[in-house]
């Protein structure tokens, strides 16, 4: 038996089913955007944990600064005896979030306790119970997170009941015939229907959503829900868990909009692999919890601090927002030059390198997860880790190291080119860069 097959069956052995686990390898090492398992395959890494690793496995800079901290102390508790280190990343946050006014920040350990509290903060503010999110988002696995998430299999199914005074709006797509008017009309009618509009806190939105299926949210949504924020007394908050630090080309997806929010939620690549997120907004909002309302025994855990703040070195000093524009660019113009002899590709969209590509069956033109399925596997049998989302689970998603060397990157997509041919059976047409 080979060290793959014997520990994929301890795993089954050993661990809850609920946990699904797309490869059967097991990972030994990592650097940069590369994998190695533990009888010695290299992997390029299009996941990278899921958007974690912006800056690559194992980053240089961030595994010094880790070191470093190491060397020092690993836990006080935040809440017990604090640091300097997470003062300065406050502040940083501060000055950079695309928030208006001063800001503050809050530190807790994962994506869904960031979106769990970030409620928790709109409720204090504004005393109201209600809160409004968008089908296709996803914001986490607890009971809130699961409530607000917007797809029900596997996220929802058998955990209910939820919470209640969450609400769901459509969420815009041209390809799916659900326009922006559709998508603010709906809002005006859940006022009327189902919840008044001076007993919600919050609107919650993924500038790009995730697990949803990369879509892209419009700016004319963006500018219709700030001014019905505005006009009710509603905090719009951005969940920027997946879209932040630099992966759309911006180091927020946020500024790509001219409104801002109220609240925004970060984790994932925000520490480089270490389990660190946030809550940052205007600071008469963020000071509405009572001292004791918010925190997490492992919140602002040191090790993460000290990796998060050499993220941020490193987006800026290795220019990684422009370097996402640039791979963004060669990806979509060649996905979008794949498109015209492969009627499976319905839609190529993204931003930044933040990208998707939506599969439908040519025949039926409906959405094909079967076809999805294929061009994942034959892709990780040729050495390229991808990932699916969307609602039907037809979408693969792009979320290599914004770090990955230009010829790891062009060698991925003609895997991805010939990925796609071998699933559609269609002939590759381009199969190099024009």
């Amino acid at each position: 038996m080979s060290r793959n097959a014997e520990l994929q069956q301890r795993r089954l052995d050993a661990t809850a089913r609920g946990v699904g686990v797309m490869a059967n390898f097991y990972a030994d090492r990592a650097e940069n955007a590369t994998l190695w398992d533990v009888e010695g395959r290299a992997f390029t890494d299009f996941a990278a944990g899921i958007a974690v690793l912006n800056t690559g496995h194992r980053h240089p800079r961030v595994m010094a600064a880790v070191t470093r901290q190491l060397e020092r102390f690993t836990h006080t508790c935040v809440q017990v005896v604090p640091y300097e280190s997470v003062v300065q990343l406050a502040e940083r946050i501060n000055a950079l979030a695309p928030i208006d006014g001063p800001c503050k920040t809050a530190f807790f350990t994962t994506g869904a306790e960031a979106v769990e509290n970030a409620v928790k903060i709109a409720r204090a503010y504004t005393r109201r119970p209600g809160v409004i999110a968008f089908s296709g988002a996803f914001h986490g696995r607890t009971l809130m997170g699961m409530a607000l998430t917007g797809k029900v299999a596997p996220y929802k199914a058998g955990f209910g009941p939820f919470p209640s005074d969450v609400y769901h709006l459509p969420f815009p797509s041209t390809l799916h015939g659900v326009s922006v008017q559709d998508s603010l009309q709906a809002l005006q009618q859940l006022f009327k229907a189902d919840i008044e509009p001076s007993r919600v806190a919050a609107i919650l939105i993924e500038p790009v959503q995730g697990e949803g299926g990369f879509n892209v949210a419009p700016p004319e949504l963006m500018e219709g829900l700030r001014e019905v924020c505005d006009e009710h007394g509603i905090l719009l908050v951005a969940d920027e868990i997946q879209t932040g630090f630099a992966r759309t080309g911006r180091l927020f997806a946020m500024e790509h909009h001219s409104v801002r929010p109220d609240l925004m939620t970060m984790a994932k690549s925000l520490a480089g692999g270490f389990p660190l997120s946030a809550v940052c907004g205007r600071a008469k909002i963020m000071d509405a919890p009572a001292p004791g309302g918010l925190g997490g025994t492992y919140a602002a855990n040191p090790l993460a601090v000290a990796a998060a703040l050499a993220v941020l070195d490193v987006i800026r000093d290795e220019q990684l927002s422009e370097r996402a524009v640039n791979l963004g660019e060669r990806l979509r113009g060649r996905l979008t030059r794949l498109q015209a002899s492969q009627p499976a590709i319905a839609e190529v969209r993204g931003v930044g390198a933040m990208n998707a590509i939506e599969l439908i069956d040519p025949v039926t033109r409906r959405p094909s997860p079967e076809i999805t399925q294929r061009v994942q596997q034959h892709a990780l049998s040729r050495g390229l880790i991808l990932l699916t989302c969307g609602v039907y689970g037809n979408v693969i998603r792009f979320l290599h190291p914004l770090t990955i060397p230009d010829a790891q990157f062009d060698e991925a997509l003609d895997i991805v080119v010939e990925s796609i041919g071998q699933a559609t059976g269609v002939p590759v047409a381009q199969a190099t860069p024009a």
